[in-house]
């Protein structure tokens, strides 16, 4: 089982890159601007559906892995903290008020849940973050390691449901709401930057012991 201080630290990171702009949110984006709020809300449980089969895929994975090769997983854990660092990078060279809708076809929901299923599975963000990521908050000595990677999964996938949710149910005044406030937008960026960064660091050197 997960124990509540890798949930602590875990929740942030989960939720800094569920507000970094990617595919799932554009297309949610999309989908909410051109079909209306149930084919934006349908969209995010189409992307939350296909990121707990990357948590599912990942799982299994990494399971088989720890258990032919231990040494690899101190591997992955450095490919995470890379991948935190590169994280920073776009968060603070991409501004978040720079986001639009990506051009998507008119659907209904039950249309917009499958792409948004397809759109998840092709997504690399996603499969990177369960492949680099999730593994360093799994510990083997604590139970299953399928189970934890999947309340892992879970925890990410409730937070980037409801954010994709209110973006596709809301896609038309976001897009607005980005460009006229870029000061706020800027802030959300730095912060979401920070963030990255500063677990980037924890993760490295705390682990260590």
């Amino acid at each position: 089982m997960v124990d509540l201080n890798t949930l602590l630290l875990f929740v942030p990171i989960a939720l800094a890159l569920n507000l970094t702009p990617g595919a799932d949110m554009l297309f949610c984006l999309g989908q909410g601007a051109n079909s209306g709020p149930r084919a934006g809300i349908a969209a995010s449980f189409g992307i939350a559906t296909g990121s707990f089969i990357h948590a599912l895929a990942g799982g299994l994975g990494l399971a088989a892995l720890i258990a032919a090769n231990p040494i690899a997983f101190e591997v992955i854990r450095w490919a995470g903290v890379g991948y935190l660092l590169y994280l920073t990078f776009k968060a603070f060279t991409h501004p978040i008020s720079a986001l639009r809708p990506k051009n998507v076809d008119r659907s209904k929901s039950w249309q917009a849940w499958k792409d948004g299923v397809l759109v998840c599975l092709l997504n690399p963000k996603v499969a990177i973050f369960m492949l680099a990521l999730v593994p360093q908050f799994v510990d083997p000595d604590r139970g299953s390691v399928l189970v934890q990677f999947l309340i892992l999964g879970t925890v990410l996938n409730i937070g980037g449901t409801v954010i994709n949710a209110f973006i596709g149910a809301f896609a038309g005044g976001i897009g607005g709401f980005l460009a006229r406030n870029k000061s706020a937008a800027r802030v959300l960026q730095y912060l979401t930057g920070f963030v990255f960064v500063g677990l980037a660091a924890k993760l490295a050197f705390d682990r260590r012991a």
